[in-house]
């Protein structure tokens, strides 16, 4: 028994080790990396006109956003090497309890949920030999775990309506909806999030410890209070806006699924549900905040701004102090309206490449034997896929000035991930319509290949 727990223990620390292998490049490595980053950047953006070639599948303008969100998200691996050292957070997300522990959250908030999504996403994944998935994102977090999608809803809700931060909430995408039709984890592994049993069960998370470990706040009511001082009518109304908020919790983790989806199709599914929950929740957050804050003079309403002013504050200063931070500023450009870009062949090419690598037409078709018809709706998929590429863009939400504002700016984020991700699954019932059930298996099994 102790072998085993000291081998899942090794394990979780080659994890954590993996979510911040790409922060400790030597300083030559790291300016190459970047520079060769920042080039891509700068060279990716085409005209109209050249984007037009592509069809409506992203283009290169829809990569280039894409890789602002990485390289926004590297300003902040620094941090987490540092954090993960000392073995705070190596095996909590292991556990079925509350992650946090008696232990101090660290500063910067990425820096836990990059060690324990990483830990949870990859303790059941046997894609490859080395801990690194696919599908993590920029800021080295994980938008699947498991089954589970978006572990971080309802944190992520409270940091973009009451702190301004729309950081995570930026980088779910086009990479998760990849995910979810070309799946990580084979129907064993995805099974042991559900069912954890055996040796297994003391390394693999379940669905429902995922979903309860991840809230690790909610509304902030001390902190607010002690910023607004609020009056007895003001706090009653704070205290009916904590309810609701904890209610929206409620709601979005009454959408973890149960089960763990058996094919694309499902999990397009589970995708739909937790954003319909996202959605409801803040449906349901949206009166009582208003509420609140009709109730504050005007002065404390200045009071209550002040603390995204002082998250967004903090956050640059952290990024400010990196050495990535001028490259990671010089490729936010990309997400300016007013940018120019400028014509490059070479950025067809790149495309091209991030096409033909991550969707493998042929293969596919050959693989599942398809006919004109079938390899026409396959193009479809590929295509409505790639556009969520444009359609959910990874650059930082500006956000607005006002909690109800930055409420609504959520809202809309999340219907547009809903209305991109009803499409790709219209596309994915059409391409399975006439498959055969051998065709449908040979489909599913190519995902968990990919890992590989």
């Amino acid at each position: 028994m102790r072998r085993d727990a000291r081998l899942a223990l090794e394990e979780g620390q080659e994890v954590v080790s993996s979510v911040v292998s790409s922060a400790s490049l030597s300083g030559s490595r790291l300016r190459l990396a970047l520079a060769g980053a920042v080039l891509v950047l700068l060279t990716v953006m085409l005209p109209d006109t050249a984007q037009a070639q592509f069809g409506f599948r992203g283009g290169p303008l829809g990569v280039a956003r894409f890789a602002v969100g990485h390289m926004l998200g590297l300003s902040r691996l620094r941090h987490a090497r540092m954090a993960v050292r000392g073995g705070r957070y190596r095996s909590a997300a292991l556990r079925s309890q509350d992650p946090r522990g008696s232990e101090r959250q660290p500063a910067n908030p990425y820096v836990m949920r990059a060690a324990l999504t990483a830990q949870a996403a990859l303790s059941g994944w046997h894609g490859g030999r080395r801990p690194q998935g696919w599908w993590r994102h920029p800021d080295g977090s994980y938008g699947w775990i498991g089954p589970v999608f978006w572990p971080f809803a309802h944190d992520d809700l409270t940091n973009a309506v009451i702190d301004g931060d729309t950081t995570s909430l930026s980088l779910y995408g086009y990479g998760d909806i990849y995910a979810a039709i070309f799946a990580p984890y084979a129907a064993p592994e995805l099974a042991a999030y559900t069912t954890p049993h055996g040796r297994r069960a003391r390394r693999v998370p379940s669905a429902e410890a995922v979903c309860d470990s991840s809230d690790t706040g909610g509304l902030p009511v001390e902190r607010i209070a002690s910023a607004v001082q609020p009056n007895e009518m003001q706090r009653t109304a704070l205290d009916e806006l904590a309810a609701a908020w904890t209610s929206a919790r409620d709601t979005i983790r009454a959408s973890c699924p149960a089960q763990a989806p058996t094919n694309a199709v499902e999990r397009l599914g589970v995708m739909q549900a937790r954003l319909d929950a996202m959605i409801k929740a803040s449906d349901a957050l949206a009166q009582p905040l208003a509420k609140f804050v009709e109730l504050l003079d005007d002065g404390q309403k200045a009071k209550l701004d002040s603390l995204a002013r002082e998250r967004q504050a903090a956050l640059a200063s952290a990024q400010h102090k990196d050495a990535q931070a001028a490259q990671a500023a010089q490729a936010a450009k990309a997400c300016d309206p007013n940018y120019d870009p400028r014509y490059d062949v070479q950025a067809q090419r790149q495309y091209e490449q991030l096409v033909q690598q991550q969707w493998p037409a042929d293969d596919i078709a050959s693989t599942l034997k398809l006919d004109d018809t079938g390899r026409a709706r396959l193009d479809v998929l590929q295509d409505t896929t790639l556009r969520t590429l444009q359609t959910l863009s990874s650059c930082p939400m500006k956000p607005a000035a006002t909690p109800q504002a930055r409420l609504a700016a959520v809202k809309t984020r999340l219907q547009t991930m809903q209305q991109a991700v009803a499409g790709v699954a219209d596309a994915l019932d059409d391409f399975e319509f006439d498959l055969s059930d051998e065709q449908k298996a040979a489909f599913e099994a190519i995902g968990p290949k990919r890992g590989t």
